[in-house]
């Protein structure tokens, strides 16, 4: 690495999935036939409707610099969107619109964390929390929650992890990459602890509220006595199948949002305006293709726990949410094949990559090195091959 980089960049790590990503790459240029599970975004198109509006504001000339925190009528439906689908009373002006549920994320994290603040991160988590908070100078506090629990921390375990130095708690649900969904009575049970530690944070990551399978989502901030302190981050990647569109945004209490705007205005303005107009049409839409997706991606999650089934030694969950899943492969860990020894999901990983040429993602990623994450957001015969190609590759280990 160039000695003239900054000490913050030649601290900052690698992505976990670069390494994977290219040897993926390689392989395919090879003409190796690759099953790719490793990507985390919808395998179906943005929906017509919002297409639509995304070309009717380029012919209507709509393409000047919008207002920072978002053009009005966007952040106005974002605001009823919220009394709509969660019955949380936001005004426009505490809504922010971002170039991606990324960009909400930093921007509320560089506005809250100061150098030696710690964030409270549940892990499994999603690659990039850890390196947000090292870039604000905060430090990550892990708790780590196995697959017996779902996955899901306990209240005993945010009690003990909360210190005199806790800003923060970073929460994801429903999860990537682990597919959990923290039930209203859960976040009752967490709240329960924060009430009891007013100057602790909550950034919640909702970017997956509508893939969601078996109850209805529920946030932190619906609980009243925690609304003042909770930053919802969300966005139209997701439910909408817009992630190349670039657009998350944030609901927060006012001065958190004033902030966030300020920072923005200063790193990269206001989002795409075409962007903008078609999320406008996706919040203000018919939710029937979301809907659809929804449907495919709970048939996909059922037929690959199925297939994961009928695999000895691998250890799942049911995940109720998102497109992923997120098995233990512990049972696995000390095996090898032809002298190459797994000694971690790093190895495994790269295994199943050489041997099944199925990609997925090294647990190590996500903080949990005895799981890989795969993503069921590929069409059927895809993930009928690749479940194939993984239980054949893993009787082989010995």
């Amino acid at each position: 690495m160039n000695s003239n980089l900054s000490n913050r960049l030649a601290r900052l790590p690698e992505s976990e999935t670069i390494a994977m990503s290219q040897r993926s790459r390689e392989l395919q240029s090879k003409g190796v036939d690759i099953i790719n599970l490793s990507v985390g975004e919808p395998d179906f198109p943005t929906p017509e409707h919002i297409k639509e509006a995304g070309k009717q504001a380029i012919d209507d000339n709509f393409t000047h610099y919008p207002p920072v925190p978002g053009i009005p009528e966007l952040r106005e439906a974002i605001a009823q969107k919220f009394k709509r689908d969660n019955n949380l009373d936001y005004q426009p002006s505490q809504i922010v619109v971002s170039t991606g549920g990324k960009q909400a994320l930093s921007n509320a994290i560089y506005s809250l964390v100061d150098p030696g603040d710690e964030v409270i991160i549940p892990a499994p988590y999603w690659v990039s929390y850890p390196a947000m908070v090292q870039l604000a100078g905060g430090i990550s506090v892990f708790i780590h929650a196995n697959i017996e629990q779902d996955f899901k921390i306990t209240p005993e375990q945010l009690e003990q992890a909360i210190t005199p130095k806790t800003k923060v708690l970073l929460l994801n649900s429903p999860c990537n990459p682990s597919g959990s969904v923290y039930s209203q009575e859960e976040l009752k049970g967490l709240a329960r602890v924060l009430t009891k530690h007013p100057r602790v944070f909550v950034i919640s990551d909702e970017i997956y509220e509508y893939i969601n399978y078996e109850d209805k989502h529920y946030s932190l901030a619906s609980f009243e006595e925690m609304k003042d302190r909770v930053i919802i981050v969300n966005g139209v990647s997701k439910g909408f199948a817009m992630t190349g569109w670039r657009l998350g945004y944030i609901a927060a209490p006012q001065w958190i949002a004033s902030a966030c705007s300020r920072l923005q205005g200063q790193y990269t303005s206001g989002t795409s305006t075409i962007s903008q107009r078609a999320a406008l049409a996706a919040i203000n839409g018919p939710l029937d293709e979301t809907l659809k997706m929804v449907d495919a991606f709970k048939r996909r999650r059922d037929l690959v726990l199925e297939l994961a089934k009928d695999i000895p030694d691998l250890k799942i969950n049911k995940p109720a949410g998102a497109f992923y899943l997120f098995p233990n492969i512990s049972a696995f860990l000390g095996k090898s094949y032809n002298g190459k020894i797994i000694q971690n999901s790093k190895d495994l990983s790269f295994y199943l990559l050489e041997e099944g040429h199925v990609a997925t993602v090294s647990g190590t990623a996500f903080g949990s090195d005895n799981c890989i994450r795969f993503s069921y957001a590929s069409d059927d015969q895809s993930l009928v091959n690749a479940m194939k190609r993984i239980k054949e590759s893993l009787a082989k280990l010995k």
